[in-house]
């Protein structure tokens, strides 16, 4: 590998990771409240005690937050939080703990794609104190991503898995599998 090859990684790992970033938690829920009946892969929480009991509910909050909706974040996040996923900058997600550091993570990705949203391919996985979920997210790529050849207004789509343990109701830790390379490969970064 060359060093100009090297250089250009090295200034999109930053970007692409918070791009993953947004990805890692995504349940897909609308975040727009509509009447109209519900999507097939969406559940829903009547309020925030409900979805500290409900790790169906808790992922559905999950999810609307992973789309923008971060009014639920310290209900569901735990203060001891931890993220393990091999971040584009070469990190393991460590530095990322409790409600405030997600919400930082998801708001820095969601700044290079603004419209993001999160959806399910399929019903989440739940298992005594762990949930995992597959997830597409589609968005509007706004600039700023380093390397990124891709314009302003381009369309990205990628796919990821969540898993998450569940402590005292609340998300313990995440382990984030993202498609990094469908998405700088969308953005021309590669």
């Amino acid at each position: 590998m060359t060093a100009t090859a090297r250089t250009r990684i090295r200034l999109l790992l930053p970007a692409a990771m918070a791009a993953l970033a947004v990805s890692a938690t995504t349940a897909a829920a609308p975040t727009t409240t509509s009447s109209a009946a519900p999507d097939a892969h969406s559940v829903t929480a009547p309020d925030h005690r409900a979805a500290a009991k409900n790790p169906k509910a808790m992922l559905d909050a999950w999810l609307r937050l992973w789309n923008g909706d971060y009014t639920q974040a310290e209900a569901i996040i735990s203060p001891d939080f931890t993220v393990h996923a091999a971040l584009l900058g070469g990190g393991d997600g460590s530095t990322i703990r409790g409600a405030d550091g997600l919400v930082a993570w998801i708001s820095q990705t969601r700044a290079a794609f603004p419209d993001l949203h999160f959806s399910l391919q399929i019903d989440p996985l739940i298992a005594g104190h762990r949930a995992c979920v597959r997830w597409t997210a589609t968005g509007t790529y706004a600039g700023g991503f380093p390397g990124a050849k891709a314009q302003p207004g381009t369309t990205v789509t990628f796919t990821g898995t969540d898993t998450l343990r569940i402590k005292d109701g609340k998300f313990a830790e995440y382990w984030l599998n993202s498609d990094t390379l469908q998405l700088l490969t969308q953005l021309h970064a590669l």
